[in-house]
């Protein structure tokens, strides 16, 4: 008869009783990965894409927050268009009301440019707000007077 002991199976090749596994003799115990030299490129992985991430998330805040000045902007400019468009009130009147409300809802700088007239839109008169702003490029600062936005009422003493 055979001296040897009987072997046994082990998912990483056959072994021979007694013997230690061979993840334990290459001195990864615990692991049956092997080896790489790639020890540092987790870090330089999670630097990578957490910059991406960081600058996709400004990108997509920055595009929120001039769609949230622009849709303010049109708000104030139809609140100042209906006012201004009442039988008792003047279209200057929509204009000092569009600034009190864009310079309680945004800085005063977003103010700076309104204008009114009363004008005809298919027969009809009609008192039309005009703001001109900054756009937001990059936080709340970027060029003047780029965003223009506009709105129209109907005028009530027709």
């Amino acid at each position: 008869m055979d001296d040897e002991p009987p072997s046994r199976s082990h998912p990483l090749g056959e072994l021979r009783s007694g013997s230690d596994p061979p993840d334990v003799r290459a001195g990864t115990r615990g692991s049956s990965l092997p080896r790489s030299e790639d020890g540092g490129a987790a870090v330089a992985d999670f630097v990578l894409v957490s910059a991406l991430v960081t600058l996709l998330f400004l990108a997509v805040f920055q595009v929120g927050l001039a769609l949230h000045i622009r849709n303010t902007l049109i708000a104030c400019a139809s609140e100042g268009a209906r006012y201004g468009a009442r039988a008792d009130r003047a279209p200057g009147d929509g204009v000092a009301r569009a600034r009190d409300l864009i310079r309680a809802s945004l800085a005063d700088r977003y103010a700076d440019d309104v204008s009114a007239d009363a004008t005809t839109v298919g027969g009809v008169s009609v008192v039309e707000v005009r703001v001109s702003a900054p756009l937001p490029v990059l936080g709340l600062l970027g060029p003047d007077r780029v965003l223009r936005v506009g709105a129209h009422a109907f005028a009530e003493n027709q």
